[in-house]
């Protein structure tokens, strides 16, 4: 499910300037296979535009800002799991997830994350629709269930950190970052999220989707 959040969370555009482009999500790639939990496809895929753009300096992910893959972008998910069928829960999750209907996306990543409960790329997407739709303390659940699968991974501390970017919690937002930041440098979804972060600090006001 992590495979952003977001965040690659990706699959994220924030308005407010900046806001449509930053990609919380979280979501750039994240670990490596892991025991005892099926994860499904890659969540890099999952908030990026659907145009297939590229990210820079402004954009928002999207994770919730961030995206990225749980297993490692140079895995591939075995058949039969999440995301393998672009018809089962979580592929349709993303769909909705990229082209911004959030409800559908939550109904659809929910599903998946019951039917699938370890898998940490379900659980990121929901956590991400939940930020879009404003229902902050679901998305703490969400987010939790992620980290008790695959830990607080960069992917998913960008996604939390834009969460409360859009909640205005600028403080909470700076700590995920920066943890972030230190576990992934050169992740462009965290820079643009910082960035995003600095703006929205200066102006006063918290992202609005």
């Amino acid at each position: 499910m992590l495979r952003a959040c977001a965040r690659r969370c990706g699959e994220t555009d924030v308005g407010v300037g900046v806001m449509n482009r930053v990609c919380v999500l979280i979501v750039a790639a994240m670990l490596v296979s892991l025991t005892g939990c099926g994860t499904s496809s890659q969540l890099t895929d999952m908030f990026k535009p659907a145009n297939g753009a590229g990210v820079n300096a402004s954009a928002d992910p999207e994770a919730t800002g961030t995206v990225a893959s749980v297993i490692g972008e140079g895995e591939t998910s075995n058949a039969g799991m999440l995301g393998s069928d672009p018809k089962d829960d979580l592929s349709l999750g993303k769909q909705h997830f990229r082209q911004e209907n959030f409800g559908l996306a939550e109904h659809y990543f929910r599903r998946a994350a019951e039917g699938q409960p370890r898998d940490a790329e379900a659980w990121l997407g929901l956590a991400a629709s939940y930020d879009r739709l404003r229902r902050f303390e679901l998305a703490d659940r969400a987010y939790k269930q992620a980290i008790a699968i695959v830990g607080p991974s960069p992917e998913i501390l960008n996604n939390q950190g834009y969460s409360f970017i859009l909640r205005g919690d600028y403080a909470r937002a700076r700590t995920k970052l920066a943890e972030a930041r230190a576990l992934d440098p050169k992740s462009p979804y965290i820079q643009n999220n910082i960035k995003l972060l600095d703006e929205s600090a200066r102006k006063g006001k918290s992202v609005q989707r």
